[in-house]
């Protein structure tokens, strides 16, 4: 039994058991998902194709961690003309573990109804300890601090101490 789905712009040919990479998705390692773009679905015995997609229809899965690709070098040249671009990529990848293939509400699998699961107790631990840190500490917080939170790995700001000693050395 396998299904197709669609994620971020391309179409997956997926079956229970199987780990996928497709784009980054904004989810915590070991959340489930929902992938309500399903495409086609097929049995053994019949097969379900959607137009555009198959009513009632739901393939569950879990994210497994947040990766990236391989390196990929982008090499453009013009010839005769001394114009060389080299450039290297990663792309930001999501594994995910695909747990059950649900249509019309009752899992191909199993024939009863799928099990839905919450976020991992966890990470409900962990955030509560977090957020219990932060109550305690309640010191206000500077509009450059929030911009500062914001940003992306990759993508440092300057910090808040070299921006203010620039400040007062001016």
């Amino acid at each position: 039994m396998f299904a197709v789905i669609k994620s971020g712009g391309r179409q997956y040919k997926v079956s229970v058991g199987q780990t996928l990479e497709v784009n980054r998705l904004p989810v915590d390692d070991g959340a489930q998902v929902k992938f309500e773009e399903v495409l086609l679905i097929s049995d053994a015995n019949s097969s379900m194709i959607g137009t555009p997609l198959v009513d009632n229809a739901v393939v569950l899965a879990t994210a497994v961690k947040q990766d990236r690709g391989e390196k990929l070098i982008v090499f453009r040249y013009k010839a005769k003309k001394r114009v060389r671009h080299k450039r290297g990529h990663r792309q930001e990848l999501t594994v995910l573990s695909i747990d059950d293939i649900v249509a019309d509400g009752k899992s191909l699998i199993t024939g009863k109804p799928p099990v839905t699961r919450e976020t991992p107790a966890e990470d409900e631990e962990t955030t509560a300890s977090v957020t219990s840190e932060a109550e305690e500490n309640e010191a206000p917080v500077s509009e450059e601090s929030e911009t500062e939170q914001r940003t992306s790995r990759r993508r440092r700001t300057a910090q808040v101490e070299d921006t203010e000693s620039k400040a007062e050395e001016e």
